[in-house]
């Protein structure tokens, strides 16, 4: 950008560049990198209703860290650029964090041209390995929680051991003098860790807390604390600068009226903070959101994350070291609403299932035209098709499925306790499964139930869906006499048989569609180039063996498309 800049003001002149920022703290960072006048967005819109502030003719407009702009935002900045003849450039990272107000605009406008250029190389990370990794975490690929844990980048446990990993590890940096940060979910274990990190702090005399005073929630901080702004003022000047939301102060005195004298990281001028603005808008300074850590960059970083978390905060938390990025992973999901185990908990939780979940979970909010596409998306997946064409099919075959339970041999109550049973409709589509693969279901099903009694059975329908499923595990006929499964996509078992003539078109609507998208997603991939289609190498020349090699690549791309495999493999 700073060559940018230059390059435009040689044809467009002196201060014909200027920056816009969703917040105070990184408009200021632009201003600091590229030299030039900057604002946060919210005060440029107040200017230009109060006062009339305006863009000029020719004058470039870059607005930094786009993504947390919210859509209303970026219209009127655009809209007004448009009127009077200037360019806007909105520059970010579409996976990163998002606007708080609605948003989207920035990841629709990428997604939705071809020609947005974007940086290649990744340059922050010492390890060439975390370069790749932190690309995939940022498109949500599950390969990358292997990656980091073959690198002893992830530890789990209960969200107690966690929190105290965590923080152990960030404590060790900081006696070190490495550039650290500890980076938690919840405004509450960010709560939780500063107050913890204080404590230390009095107790090796780096904190003096003789005389102390009350910040926001329910904090106190004495001479030698960290402390972070929460609140832009104009009105407090620090050097050529004032007190924004999000910078980082060191106390070096605490007064009788409760103000405090700051030092700012990194600088040398100090600023006195009144006794009202310290109350309700300072809190204590070791440990971040991810929100407050976008835009940083430190050595190592150390985050706390769990079930809850979503995508982009684990990205934007696992990018800021440049040495190393730590995950502590939280598996129990404690739930303080609840005497009793959760529902949603799940005992069996290791530390790579709960961050496959948080890259499942992806938090940005999407503009409209963009939730209208997911949706479409959405209800025309195969994943959405199959269940309905399962569900259809389950009522379609009921009848012919019970009676032939009732013409097999059990007896009437048996008959009765398998139908009920929660496990019929699994003993249904194996039914079904066993007819698609050529098995005569109306002459094996007496077999399998006079192959032994069921006196000792607690659920008659699950020892004949075991039973089925192990007599059929092989195709009906061999050799010459084999036939294809009857399988849609190659994957959805075909319901035949007698059944009513709306539910047969209802399910042949879906067999095609289902069909039809997988042809789609194969397509998709080729024509995008994804890596996941590179192992089906060139289409064979021969016609019939190219029908064959074309119909198994299309399952894969049905397989990928019905289980939300996002990998590249």
């Amino acid at each position: 950008m700073r060559t940018l800049r230059t390059a435009w003001e040689s044809e467009h002149g002196r201060g014909s560049v200027v920056g816009l920022a969703p917040s105070a703290v990184a408009a200021q960072v632009l201003a600091d990198d590229l030299g030039i006048r900057t604002e946060n967005t919210a005060k440029w819109w107040q200017d230009h209703q109060k006062t009339g502030a305006t863009f000029s003719p020719g004058q470039l407009v870059i607005v930094d860290e786009a993504s947390l702009a919210g859509t209303l935002s970026l219209d009127r900045v655009t809209e007004h650029a448009v009127e009077v003849g200037a360019k806007v450039l909105l520059v970010g990272d579409w996976a990163q964090l998002q606007s708080v107000s609605a948003g989207g605009a920035f990841s629709l406008l990428v997604h939705d041209r071809d020609d947005a250029p974007e940086l290649v190389d990744v340059h922050r990370f010492v390890n060439d390995w975390e370069k790749t990794a932190s690309l995939d975490l940022r498109h949500g690929r599950t390969e990358a929680i292997d990656t980091y844990a073959d690198h002893s980048r992830i530890t789990g446990g209960s969200t107690e051991a966690m929190i105290d990993a965590a923080y152990t590890a960030w404590r060790a940096d900081t006696l070190a003098s490495a550039a650290t940060v500890l980076i938690a979910d919840s405004n509450e274990s960010v709560h939780a860790l500063n107050q913890r990190a204080r404590a230390d702090l009095i107790l090796d005399g780096t904190v003096n807390a003789i005389r102390e005073v009350a910040l926001h929630d329910d904090a106190r901080a004495a001479l030698g604390d960290t402390i972070i702004t929460r609140q832009n003022d104009r009105r407090i000047r620090a050097g050529r600068g004032w007190v924004r939301n999000g910078d980082r102060w060191t106390i070096i005195d605490v007064r009788d009226d409760g103000s405090l004298t700051v030092r700012r990281a990194g600088s040398r001028g100090t600023v006195l903070l009144p006794a009202g603005y310290v109350t309700d808008h300072v809190d204590l300074g070791y440990a971040v959101t991810a929100h407050r850590a976008q835009g940083i960059t430190t050595d190592t970083s150390h985050v706390l994350a769990d079930s809850s978390t979503t995508r982009e905060n684990l990205y934007v938390a696992m990018t800021r070291g440049r040495h190393t990025n730590l995950v502590y992973v939280a598996t129990d999901r404690p739930d303080d609403n609840h005497t009793a185990p959760h529902p949603a908990d799940d005992p069996d939780a290791t530390p790579r299932t709960v961050l496959y979940g948080v890259l499942q979970h992806v938090g940005a909010e999407l503009s409209a035209h963009e939730t209208v596409t997911a949706e479409q998306e959405a209800w025309g997946s195969i994943a959405q098709l199959a269940a309905e064409y399962e569900t259809i099919a389950q009522a379609a075959q009921h009848d012919r499925f019970t009676t032939l339970l009732r013409n097999s041999g059990l007896t009437d109550e048996q008959t009765e306790d398998a139908i009920r049973s929660d496990t019929f409709g699994a003993l249904a589509a194996e039914l079904r499964r066993a007819e698609a693969n050529h098995h005569n279901v109306d002459t094996l099903m007496p077999r399998l139930i006079a192959a032994r009694e069921f006196a000792d059975a607690d659920d008659i329908a699950s020892v004949l869906h075991h039973r089925l499923a192990r007599a059929t595990e092989r195709p009906a006929g061999s050799g010459r006499n084999s036939k294809p499964p009857r399988l849609i996509a190659g994957l959805i078992p075909e319901a035949t048989g007698a059944m009513s003539g709306d539910m047969r078109m209802a399910l042949a609507e879906r067999r095609d569609l289902i069909e039809q998208r997988a042809d789609a997603v194969l397509d998709q991939g080729f024509s995008g180039g994804e890596e996941w289609t590179l192992a089906f190498g060139e289409k064979p020349v021969e016609q019939r063996i190219g029908t064959v090699w074309r119909r198994q690549a299309r399952t894969v791309a049905a397989y990928r498309d019905r289980y939300g495999i996002t990998s590249r493999s």
